[in-house]
């Protein structure tokens, strides 16, 4: 199958390679903000030169007059701030100043960028000879002139960027980037027109980026849809106001955390698109247990998973469809998460399961599996899948993209999509394939005690082991291993939370 995935990333390689070179003993976490507002600072200078050039050919206009860049919705950028101005001063030592007080004067004539920009350039920790080197290195591409703009060199490097940044962050990296491939399918299964798209824990924006690309793709007005986010993290947030802003996408992005401070609490969306935190411990439960969201069962203190799924809920509007990702073990869990589960299945508002390859996240090694909830199963522009799920196995999907991380191809994501849609009665005609897909009735699924794992419904390839078969050989293999580690408490518990998320029970 071909390794498409949409970006020819060449020169991306090239300038992150030679960026990273650059960093010497930088925590990638750290590195990643100053890379990052050095290229919003060229992108929005190179726009802002392009429309000065421009005024400065019209002898009736002023290049100087801020107005005239409002008129055309590019950010002012005061003399100081410019590009060129900076770089030829990007071998004194005193650069790390010049560029915090560039960012202080864009903040100060663009209010809405307020709070936003990176200003810690002039710190000790930041060597200088090595900031006037990235300054010179991206110096060398062009990010905001209207032919850039045109073939999206901006989008191509931040989103690659992201990825590698958090790459190397490993697991805390995954706090702010959720993989482009995974994105893609959440976007193209809900597909966003029209309406209030909202994620309460937006990360860097990604989800956003996909469904304005997903309209324009589509010939659809990009002032159609009205984009809520929040994010907790305050420098993560700051990432994602700058990636929207870079980018032209309004949107009503807030910081704080959505649990205890929900800032669209009156919101109810049209489309919700999240990647939470798997297996969130510490969410301060003990500050929630009479909140108004937990209309399915109060979720438990050591894990967030359906208080974010309820979170969800609460905030779709009655016709309104929920694609997020989490953690294999919502599928599956028993006590009170899995009584949420039921519940929630009792009130038909399960649409889709989609069971996700492994290594396909940067922060976190633990299975992932996608959600998809609808609030109107009747008739909402679709057929009428009342008491119906659709379950999809797409654990053997994707390739490895390098030694550790694992891709979904453009191909990968039109085939679960186009079976996601068909059978929603989108067109083209959707029937059950052994191994990977099958439509199943909310009886089948309590007949499964509520068990939401795909495998357990959509059964085995015809060329793999006869189902039956494997049941009984896992049935003997799960007594013998309770058998031969029953003396051994940590280990027989490890099995048993292993085997529980494959749908067995010791």
């Amino acid at each position: 199958m071909a390794k498409n995935n949409g970006a020819n990333l060449g020169f991306e390689q090239k300038l992150w390679a030679s960026a990273d070179k650059l960093r010497n003993n930088m925590d990638a976490a750290e590195y990643k903000h100053v890379v990052l507002g050095l290229i919003f600072l060229k992108y929005i200078s190179d726009a802002f030169l392009e429309v000065h050039a421009g005024l400065e050919a019209d002898e009736y206009a002023d290049p100087e007059d801020k107005d005239e860049y409002l008129a055309l919705n590019v950010f002012w950028v005061p003399p100081e701030a410019r590009w060129d101005y900076l770089q030829d001063r990007a071998k004194q030592p005193d650069i790390g100043k010049l560029i915090d007080d560039a960012m202080d004067a864009i903040e100060k004539d663009n209010p809405n960028l307020k709070g936003v920009l990176p200003k810690d350039y002039a710190r000790e920790a930041l060597d200088k000879k090595s900031l006037g080197g990235i300054i010179d290195l991206i110096g060398t591409i062009g990010l905001g002139d209207k032919e850039s703009k045109s073939k999206d060199i901006l989008g191509r490097v931040y989103e690659y960027f992201l990825g590698q940044f958090a790459n190397a962050e490993g697991k805390k990296g995954g706090q702010f980037y959720t993989p482009r491939s995974i994105v893609k399918v959440l976007v193209e299964m809900i597909e966003p027109y029209s309406g209030r798209i909202y994620d309460p824990c937006c990360g860097s924006g990604g989800m956003f980026v996909q469904s304005e690309k997903f309209v324009e793709a589509h010939e659809g007005k990009l002032g159609d849809i009205a984009i809520y986010g929040q994010e907790s993290n305050q420098t993560t947030w700051r990432l994602c106001k700058i990636n929207l802003a870079i980018r032209g996408i309004d949107s009503n992005i807030q910081w704080g955390d959505s649990f205890t401070e929900d800032k669209h609490r009156d919101l109810k969306a049209d489309y919700i698109l999240a990647n939470p935190p798997f297996n969130d411990k510490d969410w301060k439960a003990e500050l929630l247990e009479d909140d108004q969201r937990w209309k399915y069962g109060l979720p438990p203190k050591r894990n967030a998973n359906f208080a974010w799924v309820q979170h969800f809920i609460h905030h779709l509007s009655p016709t309104g469809i929920a694609g997020f990702v989490l953690a294999n073990g919502s599928m599956s869990a028993g006590g009170q998460e899995g009584k949420i589960r039921e519940k929630i299945v009792k009130a038909d508002l399960v649409d889709c399961m989609v069971a996700l390859p492994s290594q396909l996240f940067y922060n976190t090694g633990i299975p992932a599996c996608l959600w998809f909830l609808s609030r109107d199963k009747n008739n909402n522009r679709f057929r009428n899948r009342k008491d119906e799920i659709l379950f999809i196995d797409a654990r053997k999907m994707g390739y490895m993209a390098d030694r550790t991380h694992r891709e979904l191809t453009d191909e990968d994501v039109q085939e679960i999509t186009e079976i996601y849609h068909s059978w929603r009665g989108e067109g083209g005609k959707y029937e059950d394939v052994r191994g990977f897909c099958k439509s199943v009735t909310v009886d089948d699924v309590k007949k499964h005690d509520y068990i939401l794992t795909p495998g357990r419904y959509v059964g085995f390839a015809e060329e793999e082991e006869d189902p039956e078969e494997f049941e009984e050989k896992m049935q003997k293999l799960t007594a013998e291993l309770a058998e031969q580690f029953k003396k051994s408490e940590k280990l027989e518990n490890t099995i048993r939370v292993n085997l529980k998320e494959l749908g067995y029970e010791l």
